[in-house]
């Protein structure tokens, strides 16, 4: 699967496995609060939410060599309260581990989001995937800063559906 468009992510199958290629910006807590405040602020984002996809990653520090250090999903239910704002913003997609709250859910069919899970406990084999990581922002708060990733061949599960379908 090669990116994602508010019209491809409708005809995606609950569950159904996909490689995507494409790019992920990874984030946090940490992060998803200060995108929230800058929001709340009325100021300009890091990087534009519309169409964006966000990968709930913590990357550790990146070996001599190597584009990244493991990169694994991190638990998805820490960033429910952060999420409206982001989809108001146009963020597409999100990626992570567990499951969701039902709130979260509703919010992915009033925007027509969906959310992935990518398969835990791999994160250096998840690194083999990643051909380009450059920080993007909040480079103070070390591997939870937001840094753009450019993926090939990432596995990904649909979770969560446009329509408000829920694996969980």
């Amino acid at each position: 699967m090669n990116g994602l468009s508010k019209e491809t992510i409708k005809e995606l199958v609950l569950g159904q496995k996909y490689h995507f290629n494409g790019t992920f910006y990874t984030a946090r807590d940490q992060a998803h609060k200060r995108l929230n405040d800058l929001i709340d602020q009325g100021k300009n984002l890091p990087f534009n939410l519309d169409g964006s996809i966000i990968y709930y990653c913590g990357p550790t520090a990146t070996p001599l060599k190597k584009v990244i250090g493991s990169c694994g999903p991190t638990t998805s239910s820490r960033m429910d309260n952060f999420v409206e704002p982001l989809l108001k913003n146009g963020l597409l997609a999100m990626v992570g581990k567990g499951q969701r709250s039902r709130k979260v859910i509703e919010l992915c069919a009033k925007y027509g989001a969906v959310y992935f899970v990518a398969p835990s406990g791999c994160g250096a084999l998840l690194a083999q995937r990643v051909t380009k990581s450059e920080l993007v922002a909040f480079a103070d708060l070390g591997p939870e800063a937001v840094y753009r990733l450019d993926v090939v061949n990432f596995p990904l599960y649909l979770a969560i559906d446009a329509k408000g379908n829920s694996l969980y």
